[in-house]
């Protein structure tokens, strides 16, 4: 019994969602014109994005270490933030809410791998970020998971299954613990 056969493993057809060129052509100016704009050039970055396909916000904030594989399935609403070395694995969807921010090294991933075929078949799931949700660093958050509005996913979490709206949530595998109270 074999249980990994990956010379059978092929692709979807459209998978990627554009071209073999317009995949690399964009890889090229991730690691050039994005990733070496200096901090502060958050409108260009969200220029690069947008001519990519990314539906991008006003007043985004993208730092420069950011990587995202395919721009074209990504959407970030007003006012948001994306830290330093966030990987947003867009093999699916990535819809991140207005004013929401998702922390430094924080890992989003929208694909992975069918383990009980042998041809290891990929497949894809979209994440959704509601509107005001903060994902704290270093979280990885699994293909399929929605985070509700408001939600806090705590410091080095991971997120495997939906998050509801206005709770703390933390821990291996994230579990909400107390709703999110606020001062003002």
């Amino acid at each position: 019994m074999s249980f990994q056969d990956l010379k059978t493993y092929r692709n979807p057809v459209g998978f990627r969602g554009k071209s073999a060129c317009v995949v690399q052509l964009w890889w090229l100016v991730q690691s050039t014109l994005f990733a070496a704009s200096p901090q502060f050039m958050y409108g260009w970055r969200r220029f690069l994005l947008r001519a990519f396909g990314a539906k991008i916000g006003v007043g985004v904030i993208i730092r420069p270490s950011v990587r995202i594989t395919y721009p074209w399935k990504l959407t970030i609403g007003d006012c948001s933030w994306i830290g330093d070395d966030v990987d947003l694995y867009t093999l699916g969807d990535i819809t991140i809410g207005a004013n929401a921010v998702v922390s430094q090294r924080s890992y989003l991933c929208t694909g992975s791998h069918d383990y009980r075929v042998s041809s290891f078949d990929i497949y894809e799931k979209p994440i959704v970020i509601e509107d005001e949700a903060w994902v704290a660093t270093d979280v990885f958050i699994a293909p399929g998971v929605t985070v509700g509005r408001g939600a806090v996913i705590g410091a080095r979490s991971t997120v495997l299954e939906d998050m509801p709206a206005g709770m703390i949530c933390v821990g291996y595998p994230a579990r909400p613990i107390k709703k999110r109270v606020m001062k003002d």
